[in-house]
């Protein structure tokens, strides 16, 4: 580095902190969301960064009106992002449903507590991972990503918007209390280095543009209301003018493009870290704050010869089968921590159908999964 060149700033950040530092560099300009812990420290960071780049803040009167509120301005053309926790989360589930079908790009932050119901409000938990993929009603493609860092709470925020962007879809960014509230040394990127999307906006006259129209990308380009562009929009099923349809035909093929916008871009959505899985026979399944306990098993174990390696999960949803599969040749053990009672364990399974001994570490207690708990299973 020449002298004249002042080194990139380190900062002790949080990773809501993080989360809404990426945000911003994302190009988000509008939020809108309710206080609840232990996300309220993106609402805070939000409300106080965001009118110094010309953004808007709203504290909403609840989810249900915070993520209806994100679906509006999305279709008025700004890139839009709510954050929430357990019971929130379940508020928003009928708005995301209709942010699926109507094809409006917005991110919704989860930051995970112990549940049912009100649970422990300050405690990590990593209960929302099946309500994430199918909290809303009906057959529905969806994104979900989870960090495991405080920096890769700023990349993924930036990840979540840009995937929203490019492929017309909400995308959950699925943190849990310990990644959410803990605190870590990190150099953020130069903001001119940050890969940036954009949705696909109309470039032909106004009577010439067909809303949902089929192209090869399956992503129809969206106009922005006010633009001079006609754009119904409905939760219903719809034709390619965005009107309302029972005619087999056209749902079929509505359904069909919403899959597959999303199936045929799976290596491009799709997202894990593999360590020490070259000559693993007893591979780690992790996600989340649990895949530090596990990468430090892992570590332990080696140095012990053990031959265990990890396979992070970063893509919760489409679930990575393909990583997975990979594994499945040397493998003879597959180890799933979660702060749960075996929600991601359920999918290893149905991927591993009997190849490998799967083997769970589940814990509801509000805390983290240490390491030997993790490796008094292997």
């Amino acid at each position: 580095m020449p002298l004249n060149e002042k080194a990139p700033a380190t900062r002790l950040m949080q990773g809501n902190e993080a989360s809404a530092e990426g945000a911003l560099a994302a190009g988000v300009r509008f939020y809108a969301g309710y206080p609840i812990t232990p996300s309220s420290e993106i609402a805070e960071v939000l409300a106080y960064r965001l009118p110094a780049f010309d953004g808007t803040f709203i504290q909403m009167e609840d989810e249900i009106a915070s993520m209806g509120a994100i679906i509006g301005a999305s279709l008025a053309g700004a890139k839009a992002m709510t954050a929430t926790s357990g019971p929130g989360f379940s508020l928003m589930q009928e708005n995301i449903g209709y942010a699926c079908m109507a094809e409006v790009p917005c991110v919704v932050v989860n930051v995970m507590r112990v549940g049912p119901s009100t649970g422990m409000p300050t405690a990590p938990a990593q209960g929302d991972v099946q309500q994430a993929r199918w909290g809303t009603h009906g057959d529905h493609p969806i994104i979900v990503l989870s960090p495991w860092s405080v920096r890769e709470c700023f990349d993924l925020t930036v990840r979540s918007v840009n995937l929203a962007e490019k492929y017309r879809t909400p995308v959950i960014l699925l943190m849990d209390e310990v990644v959410g509230h803990m605190r870590e040394n990190v150099v953020l990127p130069d903001p001119a280095s940050i890969p940036i999307v954009n949705r696909v906006t109309p470039t032909v006259p106004p009577e010439w543009y067909i809303p949902y129209e089929d192209n090869p990308s399956g992503v129809p380009a969206m106009s922005h209301f006010g633009a001079g562009y006609r754009h119904h929009v409905t939760g219903l099923h719809h034709d390619v003018r965005g009107f309302p349809t029972l005619r087999e035909d056209e749902v079929e093929d509505l359904n069909k493009r919403l899959f597959r916008k999303i199936s045929d871009n799976l290596r491009d959505i799709q997202q894990v870290e593999a360590y020490a899985l070259d000559d693993a026979e007893i591979v780690v399944v992790a996600y989340g704050s649990v895949a530090r306990s596990a990468k430090r098993a892992v570590v332990e174990a080696r140095a012990a010869g053990r031959k265990v390696g990890l396979l992070r999960l970063i893509t919760l949803w489409p679930f990575c089968r393909r990583a997975l599969e990979r594994v499945f040749p040397q493998a003879k053990v597959l180890v799933v921590p979660e702060m749960n009672r075996g929600q991601m364990s359920r999918e290893v399974k149905r991927v591993n159908q009997g190849r490998a001994e799967v083997r769970t570490v589940n814990r509801t207690v509000g805390r983290l999964i240490r390491p030997d708990e993790i490796m008094a299973v292997f």
